[in-house]
């Protein structure tokens, strides 16, 4: 099963910071609501980023890296999650690194 999550439409058009100390529609939030639930379950996601206005890396970082933190592994992330962003393609791979970054700060503070 495949779902298509479109921020701007169904989360907020200008997301913003990454705790809930940094407004309503921030980063930890998208992550637990609206990421984590279907991923858990094995739904493939295509996150579609085109339409949100001033994605912040505080934002992307949380939402995003923050997966790896909730237990996600770069490989399934790849298998479970499509970045769409038409506006901006280079935020697709801003939040691939966010996920790849995530996951060696995890594998080194296990050493």
């Amino acid at each position: 099963m495949t779902k298509v999550v479109d921020v701007a439409t169904q989360f907020d058009r200008y997301p913003f910071g990454r705790y809930p100390s940094h407004g309503p529609n921030n980063g930890q939030r998208f992550r637990e609501e609206f990421l984590i639930p279907d991923l858990q379950r094995g739904v493939r996601l295509v996150v579609d980023l085109s339409h949100a206005e001033g994605l912040a890396p505080s934002f992307l970082e949380e939402a995003f890296g923050g997966l790896v933190r909730a237990g996600f592994s770069p490989t399934e992330l790849k298998d479970l999650l499509d970045l769409k962003s038409e506006v901006d393609p280079s935020l697709i791979d801003e939040v691939q690194t966010y996920i790849d970054d995530e996951w060696r700060r995890r594998a080194n503070s296990q050493h």
